[in-house]
């Protein structure tokens, strides 16, 4: 089981099963939002994501289509997103929030069109 937190603490979860599907996706939105070249997400049941603390501090945001996007009020931290129309029971979670060890066996690239043209990748 992982656990995971933002920045401040605020918001405390832990995960019920193994993540998914990691992937750096560099669409535009991520980028804004995590003020990075690229964002790294990885996914899991709805239900298998359980705020332990802290949920009342989660703020949405709905940035494209069905697409919501969840973050720490207090600190910004960027949390989770759902709402695909092809995996509408999933989430997906920011990996740089986990607080245990996960080694993803391979990690996709998505939205490379958009990749921030400063950043080389290897």
């Amino acid at each position: 089981m992982h656990k995971g937190s933002c920045l401040c603490g605020a918001v405390v979860f832990e995960l019920l099963s193994e993540l998914k599907a990691t992937t750096h996706c560099h669409c535009k939105m991520c980028q804004k939002q995590n003020g990075a070249a690229f964002a790294t997400y990885a996914s899991l049941p709805k239900a298998d994501l359980r705020y332990v603390s802290g949920e009342e501090h989660l703020s949405s945001y709905n940035s494209s289509g069905n697409i919501v996007r969840k973050f720490c009020s207090v600190c910004g931290s960027s949390i989770e997103w759902s709402g695909s129309e092809k995996f509408p029971d999933w989430v997906s979670i920011a990996v740089a929030t986990l607080d245990t060890s996960f080694f993803p066996k391979n990690i996709q690239q998505a939205h490379q069109e958009s990749r921030a043209c400063w950043l080389e990748i290897s």
